[in-house]
């Protein structure tokens, strides 16, 4: 039996599309193990899977000053021996890195136990943790056209993001359900992130009488973000959405959303038209922006900056989306990064073969 190892944490965006290959990887009778940290969001996403899950030390990699970069360096160092160690037990014949400090160790321990490694960039600049494993990888994985030109041209691939195959389980009827809407509006379904937006929230607020004659609004506001003195019909919010999203997801016409690139990559699977109102460079490098640009170029998104966001220009741009939500669901229907998962199962093959 082939052994993979698969790594990656600190975030959901860094689990999640590890997640989505783990039913395709055991298909093709992979033993699967997963390094990560021992207090992560890794370890708690991984424990349903049960596969085999080892810790290792961590530390997090700033770009600016802190004396804390000081301490984490040790930790890392200290990663990189536990690595080198585990990989040296199990013996996999490769791994595959999503980023994220967790995985720095581990893509370094691949490298001295002479185990390729594949990287997965979701943005179209690579992160530091990414930026550091690439030197000690045989392959990338790209989300964006963009990202190959951030990529030593022998490493990079285009393959796009692995998307949960449970995200497309969705029932429309099991979103109505849940919603309880009682009219046949389309429906739009806003998202701020996982810790929702308060800009978002309150702009999105200011607008429903106004949006709420056309439209029904799924609004997932953020963990403590519901506001209870609003009671309107065709209004439904709550703080976040898990097992039910698969759902609200198929029930929804539309999609406001920020532009994680996993969050993104999803509505292009699901071929769902989106308004994106990327992170402003105030509160990230940035990455959301240019995620958000790629996909307005390429066809699948319309973009609202925060900067401009507004009671008027959100619902311009509601109704514009609106009006040209068949040109958006034509031109995904053309994309070529809907097949991600075969394209990376291809590489991790063609490594493991070699």
């Amino acid at each position: 039996m082939r052994k993979i190892v698969l790594t990656g944490g600190g975030t959901a965006g860094h689990v999640n599309p590890n997640i989505a290959l783990i039913p395709f990887l055991k298909e093709k009778d992979y033993h699967i193990s997963y390094i990560g940290s021992k207090d992560g969001i890794e370890k708690k996403l991984i424990e349903p899977f049960n596969i085999d899950y080892y810790e290792i030390s961590t530390g997090k990699l700033r770009r600016y000053l802190d004396f804390k970069n000081i301490t984490d360096s040790f930790r890392v160092i200290k990663g990189v021996g536990d690595a080198i160690s585990i990989i040296k037990k199990i013996k996999p014949n490769i791994i595959f890195s999503k980023g994220g400090f967790v995985s720095v160790p581990v893509v370094i321990g691949g490298y001295f136990n002479k185990v390729p490694v594949i990287i997965h960039e979701s943005d179209i600049t690579p992160g530091l943790a990414n930026k550091i494993s690439i030197p000690f990888s045989k392959k990338v994985c790209a989300t964006f056209p963009e990202t190959l030109q951030n990529i030593p041209k022998n490493k990079a691939i285009l393959t796009g993001t692995p998307i949960r195959t449970e995200l497309f389980k969705g029932s429309k009827e099991k979103g109505l359900e849940i919603c309880k809407f009682k009219n046949n509006k389309p429906i739009i379904l806003v998202m701020g992130g996982s810790l929702g937006s308060v800009r978002i929230n309150n702009v999105l607020r200011d607008s429903l009488d106004i949006l709420l004659k056309d439209f029904n609004i799924i609004h997932l506001c953020g963990k403590n973000n519901l506001d209870n003195n609003i009671n309107k019909e065709g209004y439904y919010q709550l703080e976040y959405a898990t097992n039910e999203l698969s759902h609200l997801l198929a029930v929804s016409s539309l999609v406001v959303s920020r532009a994680g690139s996993n969050s993104i990559c999803e509505l292009l699977a699901l071929k769902k038209p989106n308004l994106l109102i990327p992170l402003s460079k105030n509160a990230s490098r940035g990455d959301q922006i240019l995620n958000a640009n790629s996909f307005k170029n390429q066809g699948f998104s319309n973009v609202l900056y925060e900067e401009d966001l507004s009671k008027d220009t959100l619902i311009e741009n509601i109704y514009s989306l609106s009006k040209q939500q068949t040109i958006y669901i034509n031109t995904m229907n053309t994309s070529s990064l809907n097949n991600s998962i075969d394209k990376i199962l291809e590489q991790i093959e063609i490594l493991c073969k070699n």
